[in-house]
């Protein structure tokens, strides 16, 4: 720019500071570049039409304003005594509607992602796109440094004012409106210690921005790489019935629909959350009532703050709301207050946001009363497209029926969930209409569909039991006819097959058996991770008893208490833990040592051909399987029992919903003393997978440690603290 071409000098507002930092630190993501566009029906004067605007603009500076900052300790705002404005004119009349449609998507597109030098006003341009005699698509794209949502009737009124006072062949007196100028002056007047104070005491005790608690978009940082525009739009809206509902309610208990909308969301956070505070952003006029004529000022006075919330469950709804309107009251003397200061003022660490979703309610309609069209024009189709540097951002709106606009990262969230987050919205939103009188906790936030879904569909975990008995035992020696050969446990000490791991298996029941082992009778495995140990509680399981998983890492007391509390009547347990027996003092009590092997060394008391015969005890699916003890974190641990019935249940479900196969090797990493064992145990020898086992002194979830051995497909099930207890590289 010319020195001479420069009018004025002044500094940007805290706000216009925020808006030129997120642009030019992402120029290329579109970042409030602001698109007006809409379908103008009639006889147009396309030359009228861009007089008028040239004629707006040299009314208000700050529509001729450019911004500097290279060299410069603080950025500027410098206002143009003249500036070109671009005005596009396209003729599209021959081409199909359909190709219309599909070319103005792509013109749209381009125009936003075109954004601006800010060093060059002025920061807006239209296009006239004609597309039938009397049709044209009008499109304004403008930047948010120099206007809010307020300014876009005040501007677009005086066009349409030039606009007909030209076609009439007359000249227009408007109004002259304070300058831009004026506002910043009033701003740096004012005295911050009190908002300081007011924001300090206001946002107190929180330190993290509140999580939006839904899920990533799976491939999300390949959205830019694939060309696709990395920033989504969603719309929705109540319907007219409920729109007049809220209208109604907030009529009657003095309250705004905006307030309505900002408690829908807060309650929303909330639940997504698990946070009974939550913070998020909200936009306000931030113009001062104090300052003459400030209402039809042209300019960027919203300002964005932080609205905290506190939602209790037993709290009644409309008493919440008036409380959460109070607030809001209270605030707005401090409208002012940069957000980058307000930051500061709170406990949130600096370079981390205070708040990651936005609500903007925007108090006039996006219709045609923005025009104030002269006689033979009308207008439809209007679009107005904005993007926040918020991940997530509300824009709710004024209608016949409640508009719902949700902009969001795609990078952050995918398009169905955030297609989930308007169905929530607009739930929440309707109970608010048609139970006024609810408390927080008791308002839905689930869809009819989503809750059927929740209790009837995902709970639809009945399975067919198999013809005849179904014990956890018999599934398994079903398996083992069926593939004698098949690998059934790869562990550190060797390998078994299903024939030899069911051979194994009925010799010990045999065994126990003799013991006095039957139906509900508990026998106690005292065993680190091996295939003796599935040798264990499969021959328990085959002698009619419930086996009862004692970790050998446990203290002594414990096991001892264990063993007692369940009546234990034989105990197995590996050769090297004889010392360990020992000092459990356990009396009334028989006691097993198997080997590697998983054999007791005494031949276990019956010959190979008596076995199948003698080994089978008559139990049924309500026959107790284990018993498992609880942490006792409360208390002394708790002995949590399941039948095979129970068992059976799970595993036929396991089995139908993800589907094992011959080529599958599930680790078996988690102790048998935690419930995650049996299925670990279980699943894979009754569908001819293989359960492999990690090391038995292994840290973690010895994961890194698991046997080289298990060659196919691995299935390993982690809770994250299992994956945080891997080495570096593990896996790798």
């Amino acid at each position: 720019m010319s020195r001479e071409n420069v009018e004025d000098l002044y500094p940007l507002t805290p706000l216009q500071q925020g808006l030129l930092f997120h642009t030019l630190y992402e120029p290329e993501a579109g970042v409030y570049v602001e698109q007006l566009s809409c379908l103008l029906r009639g006889r147009l004067d396309a030359r009228a039409f861009e007089r008028a605007w040239r004629q707006t603009i040299a009314r208000h500076a700050v529509l001729r304003t450019a911004f500097v900052a290279k060299d410069l300790a603080e950025p500027l705002q410098a206002v143009l005594k003249s500036v070109k404005l671009l005005c596009a004119q396209e003729d599209w009349r021959v081409l199909p509607r359909a190709e219309q449609e599909e070319r103005l998507t792509a013109y749209l597109e381009e125009d936003r992602r075109r954004g601006f030098d800010l060093s060059k006003a002025p920061l807006m341009r239209l296009a006239l796109v004609r597309l039938a005699d009397n049709e044209y698509r009008f499109v304004w794209t403008y930047h948010h440094l120099l206007l809010d949502g307020w300014c876009v009737p005040l501007v677009l009124r005086e066009v349409f004012a030039f606009y007909e006072a030209a076609a009439r062949g007359r000249e227009v007196s408007l109004e002259r409106h304070r300058p831009f100028r004026d506002y910043i002056a009033w701003l740096r007047r004012q005295d911050v210690s009190q908002a300081e104070s007011f924001w300090r005491e206001t946002l107190k005790g929180f330190d993290a921005p509140t999580p939006l608690g839904v899920d990533r978009a799976e491939g999300d940082l390949t959205k830019r790489s694939a060309g696709l525009d990395p920033y989504g739009e969603q719309k929705d809206s109540l319907s007219a019935e409920t729109t007049s509902a809220l209208q109604l309610l907030a009529r009657r208990h003095q309250l705004t629909l905006n307030t309505l909308v900002q408690g829908a969301w807060a309650l929303l956070l909330s639940r997504y959350s698990g946070q009974r505070d939550v913070i998020f952003g909200v936009t306000v006029s931030g113009r001062p009532a104090e300052l003459a004529g400030v209402e039809t000022m042209v300019g960027p006075f919203i300002n964005t703050l932080p609205l905290r919330v506190r939602a209790e469950p037993r709290e009644p709804l409309v008493l919440w709301l008036k409380r959460l309107q109070a607030q809001q009251v209270e605030m707005r003397q401090y409208e002012y207050s940069p957000l980058v200061e307000v930051q500061g003022w709170s406990d949130v660490p600096r370079g981390v946001p205070l708040f990651e979703s936005l609500l903007v309610f925007e108090n006039y309609p996006a219709d045609a009363s923005l025009f104030d069209l002269p006689e033979g024009l009308s207008v439809g189709e209007i679009r107005k497209i904005e993007k926040t540097n918020y991940p997530l951002t509300l824009l709710a709106g004024p209608a016949a029926e409640l508009l719902l606009h949700l902009s969001y990262d795609r990078r952050r969230f995918a398009d169905a969930v955030v297609s989930r987050v308007l169905g929530h919205l607009k739930t929440l939103l309707a109970a608010f209409a048609s139970d006024p009188d609810a408390r927080l906790g008791d308002l839905p936030l689930l869809a009819a569909d989503e809750r059927r879904q929740l209790i009837v569909g995902w709970n639809d975990t009945a399975r067919e039991y198999p013809q005849g008995s179904a014990t956890l035992h018999e599934l398994f020696e079903r398996q083992a006819a069926a593939t004698p050969d098949a690998s059934a446990v790869v562990c550190e000490d060797g390998e078994l097959t299903y024939g030899e791991l069911n051979a194994r298996a009925d010799r010990l029941a045999h065994r126990l058996r003799s013991l006095g082992v039957g139906p509900e009778s508990r026998v106690g495995v005292l065993m680190e991770r091996s295939a003796a140990m599935v040798v264990a509680l499969l021959g328990a399981l085959k002698a009619g008893g419930a086996y009862v998983p004692l970790e050998p890492a446990y203290p002594r007391e414990r096991l001892a208490f264990m063993a007692e509390d369940a009546r234990v009547k034989v105990l197995l347990a590996q050769q090297h833990l004889r010392v360990m027996v020992d000092g459990l003092g356990m009396r009334g009590c028989d006691m097993l040592y198997l080997d590697a092997a998983g054999q007791t060394g005494d031949g276990d008391g019956a010959c190979a051909t008596d076995i199948a015969e003698n080994a089978r005890a008559v139990v049924g699916g309500d026959n107790l399987a284990y018993v498992i003890y609880t942490s006792g974190s409360t208390g002394r641990p708790k002995g949590a029992m399941n039948t095979h019935a129970g068992v059976v249940n799970r595993l036929l479900w396991m089995q139908d919903e993800y589907r094992l196969t011959a080529d599958d090797r599930v680790l078996q990493k988690t102790p048998c003393g935690f419930d995650v064992s049996v299925w670990e145990f279980f699943w894979p020898l009754i569908t001819g997978a293989s359960r492999a086992g990690a090391a038995r002194r292994a840290q973690g979830c010895g994961l890194s440690h698991a046997p080289d051995r298990t060659q196919g497909n691995h299935d390993v099930a982690l809770r994250p603290l299992d994956v945080a207890s891997l080495p570096v590289g593990a896996g790798t």
